[in-house]
């Protein structure tokens, strides 16, 4: 099963993310330095964060789920830093593709450079 899943944090802030293989153990790879920021050291004791499977299906092709997970980020707008983690989608290796810049408030979704390119 491929879904689009939304993690919500105990500050309400949001990560969006997508796991193309349904394990419920999934919680994404959002960027942990910016997470912690957030907390104190208190805080970080007693942690629940919240997995939501926002979309889902067992015959959607990998691109087809890229584009779900670029549409939910942007309509929840979890790339603006005052609501969620999402910075920059770095789809994973066997896209064999570049990652997206994804900025608050960007109509269009441009290429990042990367060393390769």
């Amino acid at each position: 099963m491929k879904v689009v899943y939304k993690i919500t944090y105990p500050n309400n802030k949001i990560y969006v993310g997508q796991d193309v293989t349904g394990t419920i153990s999934y919680f994404g790879s959002p960027n942990s330095k910016l997470i912690a920021a957030d907390f104190t050291d208190e805080q970080s004791r007693d942690f629940t964060v919240r997995k939501q499977i926002l979309w889902q299906s067992e015959v959607a092709t990998d691109a087809e789920v890229d584009a779900k997970e670029i549409e939910f980020i942007l309509t929840l707008k979890s790339n603006d830093p005052a609501v969620g983690y999402n910075r920059s989608l770095r789809l994973q290796s066997r896209f064999k593709r570049r990652p997206l810049n994804l900025t608050p408030n960007t109509a269009e979704l441009s290429p990042q450079k990367t060393e390769t390119s």
